[in-house]
């Protein structure tokens, strides 16, 4: 069936918090305890395909679909995701699995994020056929850090929505990227075969929050990078120059207590090989959610208040 559990740790994330409050652009919500529903979808695939015949080969893992559960007060997140087999996408996955971890974090302007994924059971499509392959695994661990330029643009209005978006406003946000993966297939037939690749890209990026009637919001971005990759393929290695494509779109609702919305957010990663192929490596997430905002016990925004000054992140 299927169960994740993601532990979401975000000590830094309300270092502005008495900025926030303060805006006119936005309002953060530090005394209240965020529970938060959502469906969501999320994979790592991988294409190849040859630079001079056009020919491609898609490595597509099995679709699994989440309900998950977050609860969010002051830096501590915890998320529980769940996959039924009653979800159409989940019922024809066998003994594929899919674990992810990913954190988000924010120091004053900084935002640092990590993402994990971990992978097992693909597709294997062609112009001719189609096949599954259930020995086919994969791992990704890797983030990126960010900064925003302007400190009136709320990117956790669209991420976590902890914030409140309440003027439209954009922000120019460089980004440098790194990712490792390991791409191992257990075939006695094909022979065992296993690749590891470091990538790197820095770039520009630009996102932008429009908001309507106050309650909501619009947002779109992208962010686009060069960098390297360096592979090792059964002993062999290859250093290859590497382009980085993220784009990211949400549209929501937002007030003092209830939300909801849809988040779009996908990123590419391609870069050529030494044989004339060009490897895409791709993230995907879709997700629509659903939440409300209560009033948090004054014991628990006293402890949290002692837990942040302790840790120097008044």
């Amino acid at each position: 069936m299927g169960v994740r559990f993601i532990l979401f740790w975000s000590i830094l994330c309300f270092t502005q918090l008495s900025i926030a409050q303060n805006s006119h652009y936005k309002e953060a919500f530090p005394d209240k305890v965020t529970v938060r529903l959502s469906l969501q979808t999320t994979s790592n695939s991988f294409t190849v395909r040859h630079k001079i015949t056009r020919n491609k080969t898609e490595f597509i893992p099995n679709d699994k679909s989440y309900l998950g559960l977050s609860v969010l007060f002051h830096f501590l997140e915890v998320d529980f995701g769940y996959a039924p087999n009653f979800l159409a996408e989940n019922k024809d996955n066998g003994d594929s699995k899919l674990i992810t971890f990913n954190i988000r974090t924010f120091f004053s302007q900084y935002m640092q994020t990590l993402d994990i994924y971990k992978q097992k059971g693909f597709f294997v499509r062609t112009a001719d056929l189609t096949l599954p392959i259930d020995d086919l695994r994969t791992f990704k661990i890797g983030g990126t850090s960010s900064y925003i330029f302007n400190p009136d643009f709320s990117f956790r209005a669209i991420g976590f929505q902890n914030e409140w978006q309440k003027q439209s406003v954009g922000s120019f946000i460089p980004s440098i990227s790194y990712y490792y993966t390991k791409f191992r297939l257990e075939d006695p037939i094909l022979d065992n075969q296993l690749e590891k690749s470091l990538k790197v890209a820095i770039g520009p990026g630009y996102y932008y929050n429009w908001v309507f009637e106050e309650n909501y919001l619009v947002s779109a971005g992208a962010t686009g990078g060069l960098g390297f990759n360096y592979s090792s393929t059964d002993g062999k290695k290859s250093f290859n120059g590497l382009a980085q494509l993220i784009f990211r779109m949400t549209g929501g609702y937002n007030s003092e207590n209830f939300f909801s919305g849809v988040n779009i957010n996908t990123q590419l990663l391609s870069h050529t090989s030494d044989e004339n192929f060009i490897l895409d490596d791709s993230i995907s997430f879709l997700e629509f959610y659903v939440g409300y905002r209560f009033d948090a016990p004054k014991k628990w925004i006293a402890k949290a208040d002692e837990i942040s000054r302790k840790l120097g992140i008044e």
